[in-house]
């Protein structure tokens, strides 16, 4: 996996966090892994097509989902419904978004599929022989894990 599409996505979080909450989250250490192996309880997954393929999950709790999505909404979440998945679910999107602009102003031409959202702990996501880095984001509102696992296309 190259560097440069990992710090699109990186790049694209910043952007859209510092933006939505005024303040932009913090990077931990990056961890490599061979499969994706997420301890999130809430977890939306977008999927990478063309020059690159793969998948990247946004990992968080349901602590920090409920205030990410109270953040978007502009009203505190009481249950963690279908507009909050959906505001949870279009964070990521639009992150992701940004992401596949930079990789289009760098030639990489690639597309993303629509969000799905994936609750409960200890859920395998296998990327079958795509290792994935995963990005720890700390955000105003709580930890988010980012996880990139892309490869370049086979021609």
């Amino acid at each position: 996996m190259k560097s440069e599409h990992v710090n699109a996505f990186v790049t694209g979080s910043f952007r859209v966090i510092e933006s939505l909450f005024g303040a932009p989250p913090k990077r931990g250490e990056l961890q490599a892994r061979p499969s994706v192996f997420t301890t999130g309880q809430c977890n939306v997954t977008i999927g990478v097509t063309g020059d690159v393929q793969g998948i990247v999950i946004f990992g968080m709790s349901l602590v920090t989902a409920d205030r990410i999505a109270s953040t978007m909404i502009g009203a505190p979440i009481k249950t963690f419904d279908a507009l909050a998945a959906s505001a949870i679910a279009e964070m990521c999107n639009m992150i992701s978004g940004n992401a596949m602009t930079a990789l289009s102003d760098a030639g990489v031409k690639c597309d993303i599929t629509p969000p799905a959202l994936i609750r409960g702990t200890n859920t395998k996501i296998s990327t079958l022989s795509i290792p994935a880095i995963i990005v720890p984001l700390e955000l105003p509102v709580g930890p988010l894990d980012l996880t990139v696992s892309l490869a370049e296309r086979k021609r």
